[in-house]
């Protein structure tokens, strides 16, 4: 005979409940990476930022508000990520967004941005006007793409 036990209709739900509440979780914790735009170490704000696919090429778009136009850096930090820099005019401090309770000041804006498709980063040109850095990068023509 065997001894198999059985198991209780309530350590069931318990065990299923906690497979729902870890999923969820991890749902959360993936979905919602929160993240302040600014970073008091480095004296750093994060741009808004925008990326446009077209068929033949990427455009990114970067709102920099209160800069020197003759300090902005867009570089290729690797195949299919740009690092834009730039300097502001003038230092901005928390308590002039109403924010009493932090301290510390702003002198530039820098942020990293993911292009999705493959492009050639060796023709990338930038055009600034009016506080918005467009930046348009050709796709690559004739690139694999790997089926599994």
């Amino acid at each position: 005979m065997s001894t198999k036990r059985r198991r209780d209709f309530f350590e069931l739900m318990h065990n299923y409940f906690e497979d729902w509440e870890t999923f969820a979780d991890e749902l959360l914790k993936s979905a919602m990476m929160e993240r302040p735009s600014w970073d008091i170490k480095s004296c750093c704000l994060e741009p808004l930022c925008n990326v446009f696919v077209s068929v033949d090429e990427v455009v990114v778009t970067a709102d920099l508000p209160n800069i020197n136009p003759k300090t902005i850096k867009v570089e290729a930090v690797n195949a299919n990520m740009i690092e834009i820099k730039a300097g502001m005019k003038r230092k901005i401090r928390f308590h002039e967004f109403g924010i009493t309770h932090r301290k510390g000041e702003f002198t530039s804006f820098r942020c990293h941005v993911n292009v999705p498709v493959p492009v050639d980063m060796k023709k990338m040109e930038k055009k600034f006007k009016r506080g918005i850095l467009e930046v348009r990068i050709p796709r690559r023509k004739g690139y694999r793409i790997k089926v599994k």
